[in-house]
C-alpha cells in the first residue's frame, strides 16, 4: 500500500557560502548537496549580529526568468529597482518578487547593528511566463494571516491555504505554492494536508523535531526533503520552530547561469547579451 505520509528522504545542513558583497550565508537548495528541488532554484539562509558579514547587502544586479521570495525574521532590507520601485522589507515581511523578462535591483540592510537575518527562496518560472513584466507581491507581517494552533502555537501563513481555511496573502497560480512559518510548544503535533504531488521541503529555524509516522529526527538549521505523500505529520519535541515550504514542480528544462535561469541555453545567451547591451530591462 503507497505511503499516504510524506516521510524525510534527505537531511541537509548546506554550504556556508557569500553572495552579493559579500554577505555571509548558508546555501542548501542550489548548492553541491542539492542543485534543484522542481520548482525550487535555491534556498539561502542569512543570519548574523556581526555587521561585517552582511552590510555590504547586494548591490544592484539582474534577474530573469524566475522569482525571488524574500522572509525577514530580524533587521530591515531596503529594495530598489530599475522600474523606481522601492521600499522596505521589516521583521516578520516578505517579498514575492517576479522578475520576468528582466529587472535589476538591489536588497541592502537597513541598520548598522544588530541582527540580520532571514531567508530567500529563488522559484522557477514556467516556459509561458519567463518573459512577463516583473511584479512585486509585498506584505508586512500585520498583512500575513496567523491561525493559532494552541496558546502558545500557530500557523503563519504566507502562501497557500491550511486545513482551517486559512489563506495565504501572496497569490500565485503556476505553482500553488505553499508557504508556512509554524511554531509548535513541546510536545505538539502538528498535522497538515499538502497535494500529494507538490515538491516540499522543512526547514528547522530552532528547536527539535520527529518527522512523518517513521518519526525521523530533524534539528535546527537542518532542512529535510520529504516524499510525495498528502499528508504531513511533525511533533516538537522541543519548543519549535520551522519553515514548510511546497510547490507544484513545472517539469521543464533548466538551464541556469548567475542571475539568469531560462530553458535553453539560447535563451541564457540572449539573456547576457540582453544585459550586456542594456536590453534586459526593455
Amino acid at each position: 500500500m503507497k505511503n499516504k505520509t510524506r516521510e524525510i528522504t534527505q537531511i541537509l545542513k548546506g554550504v556556508r557560502s557569500s553572495d552579493g558583497d559579500g554577505v555571509q550565508l548558508t546555501r542548501i537548495i542550489g548548492s553541491s548537496e542539492l542543485n534543484l528541488l522542481d520548482p525550487f532554484l535555491l534556498f539561502d539562509v542569512f543570519g548574523s549580529d556581526k555587521p561585517q558579514d552582511y552590510i555590504g547587502g547586494f548591490p544592484p544586479h539582474p534577474h530573469r526568468g524566475f522569482e525571488t521570495v524574500t522572509y525577514m525574521l530580524s533587521g530591515k532590507m531596503r529594495h530598489e529597482d530599475s522600474a523606481g520601485n522601492s521600499g522596505i522589507i521589516e521583521p516578520g515581511g516578505v517579498q514575492w518578487m517576479t522578475a520576468g523578462k528582466g529587472i535589476i535591483h538591489s536588497e541592502m540592510p537597513e541598520q548598522q547593528q544588530g541582527l540580520l537575518s532571514g531567508f530567500q527562496l529563488w522559484v522557477n518560472l514556467p516556459a509561458s511566463q519567463k518573459m512577463t513584466e516583473p511584479k512585486y507581491q509585498e506584505r508586512t507581517d500585520e498583512e500575513v494571516p496567523v491561525e493559532q494552533l494552541g496558546e502558545n502555537s500557530h500557523i503563519k501563513v504566507i502562501a497557500g491555504v491550511t486545513q482551517e481555511g486559512t489563506q495565504g496573502v501572496i497569490d500565485n497560480t503556476t505553482i500553488l505554492p505553499i508557504y508556512w512559518h509554524v511554531q509548535l510548544e513541546e510536545n505538539t503535533v502538528f498535522e497538515q494536508s499538502i497535494p500529494s504531488l507538490h515538491s516540499a521541503f522543512i526547514y528547522v529555524i530552532k528547536g527539535q523535531l520527529l518527522v512523518g509516522e517513521n518519526s525521523k529526527k530533524l534539528s535546527t538549521a537542518e532542512l529535510a526533503v520529504l516524499s510525495n505523500a498528502e499528508n504531513l505529520i511533525i511533533k516538537a519535541t522541543t519548543e519549535s520552530q520551522f519553515l514548510v515550504i511546497a510547490g507544484k514542480p513545472l517539469n521543464e528544462p533548466v538551464e541556469r547561469a548567475g542571475p539568469f535561469v531560462m530553458n535553453t541555453k539560447a535563451e541564457l545567451r540572449q539573456a547576457f547579451s540582453d544585459y550586456e547591451t542594456g536590453r534586459l530591462t526593455n
